[in-house]
């Protein structure tokens, strides 16, 4: 699970934890129709849950790493991506701190969060119809292991405004004090393609070259940075921090900087895809319920749908499409193959263009839209918003949409994503195939 806020455990919490509990009964996210808490989901965790229990698969406990490297293995999860968080503002904060950080690894779909002597394997999987899932994999050794699915626990943090109010993921920037524990009263900034760099990865450890760009990573600081202090660039540029913290216990000692900086675009493009999904699903759900009420013909379509869609669709492709992405300062490099194992994966067009292609000099992808759109979570999507999607992007994509929102998309931007589309991703226009 991404970076979360610490859970403080005093008498004033306690009320704040009962109080979210309730509030969360309230949620919509909780009632028909995707009642989350009581669904059983399906996603990639699930499907290794039953391989595991049909015997088709086997987990190994090793003494140092306990199930991580086998769960990486089964998952398809690149050590490659791995980074290195050292606030304490996760479900183990307690072990964390800037000699102990928590490493986190990703792919598509799944994360997965390792703290070294930590009690779990924690895991959050985008499942296609209940947005993000949590798990939590125990790190001693049995003959069936299981991946225990977390509801009350994670939402907490995870499933609020810091979420668009659905279950999802926080990348958060903070001022740790030498311990990791958060400066909260020098503020945070929430993470993703939109944060500008200098305000990412405070509380992370950052491996790679970024030329004269700044960023928060590596540094601790003692008391609120203000403007009488000066600036601390120690964390900068840096290849290697394995001087840092004892790396004995890690797969590697690099928090590689195009893993976050990809992390940052993936994780807010699954908490887009989540709310757009809720959106569309709850408002056409009331739609059929207003319908029978009323005695109007099934389907009838009423202009509130019609307003719920079009947003849906619109930050859709908005997000997508890496409207109001924070350019590079400069040129960056990460520290290990992430980058070109993220690019090698394709899918391709008969150009050999792909989506995960990287520039890296002024932005992060080559062709500005996002590899999420080849995920069982967009193919998921309600018909309804998915057709209202492609004809939004087809608007952009044709260079009919002039707006500000997508100047950053040059006529080469755009015929690209266009050729790569109609190539390589199922439901897109049949026009965009024709000469």
């Amino acid at each position: 699970m991404p970076t979360v806020f610490v859970r403080w455990m005093t008498p004033l919490f306690a009320v704040v934890l009962v109080t979210a509990s309730w509030a969360r009964a309230e949620d919509d996210f909780e009632r028909p129709p995707i009642s989350y808490s009581a669904t059983t989901p399906d996603n990639a965790i699930e499907r290794l849950q039953r391989r595991l229990d049909a015997g088709e698969v086997t987990l190994d406990c090793d003494d140092r790493y306990g199930y991580l490297r086998s769960v990486l293995d089964a998952l398809d999860v690149p050590v490659s991506s791995q980074t290195l968080v050292f606030s304490k503002t996760s479900l183990q904060q307690h072990r964390i701190r800037p000699s102990n950080p928590r490493a986190l690894y990703f792919n598509d779909d799944v994360y997965i969060g390792y703290v070294r002597s930590g009690d779990v394997v924690e895991v959050s999987v985008a499942d296609p119809k209940l947005g993000t899932v949590f798990y939590a994999l125990d790190q001693a050794a049995v003959e069936k292991p299981r991946f225990v699915r977390q509801t009350d626990d994670c939402l907490i943090c995870h499933g609020g405004s810091q979420t668009r109010g659905a279950p999802g993921h926080v990348v958060r920037s903070v001022y740790p004090d030498p311990t990791g524990q958060p400066l909260f009263s020098a503020g945070s900034y929430r993470v993703d393609h939109t944060t500008p760099h200098g305000q990412r990865w405070g509380g992370w450890y950052v491996t790679g070259r970024h030329g004269d760009a700044t960023h928060l990573g590596n540094i601790t600081y003692r008391s609120r940075p203000d403007g009488d202090m000066g600036e601390d660039r120690s964390g900068l540029n840096v290849a290697d921090v394995s001087e840092r913290f004892n790396e004995a216990g890690y797969l590697t000692p690099h928090s590689d900087l195009v893993a976050l900086t990809v992390l940052a675009h993936q994780a807010h493009g699954h908490n887009v895809l989540t709310k757009a999904s809720f959106d569309a699903r709850t408002a056409l759900h009331r739609e059929d319920a207003l319908n029978r009420e009323l005695n109007e013909p099934a389907g009838h379509r009423w202009p509130s749908t019609n307003t719920v869609l079009d947003a849906a669709a619109t930050a859709l492709v908005e997000c997508f499409l890496m409207c109001d992405e924070a350019p590079l300062e400069a040129p960056i490099a990460g520290t290990t193959d992430f980058a070109q194992e993220f690019a090698a994966a394709g899918p391709r067009d008969s150009q050999g263009r792909s989506l995960r292609q990287l520039d890296l000099q002024t932005r992060l992808f080559r062709h500005p839209c996002s590899f999420l759109i080849y995920t069982e979570s967009f193919d998921a999507l309600p018909d309804e918003l998915r057709e209202r999607f492609w004809k939004r992007m087809d608007v952009v994509l044709s260079g009919s949409e002039t707006s500000d929102a997508f100047a950053h998309l040059s006529a080469d931007d755009r015929s690209a994503i266009r050729g790569i589309l109609a190539a390589t991703k199922p439901g897109a226009p049949d026009a965009w195939r024709t000469p």
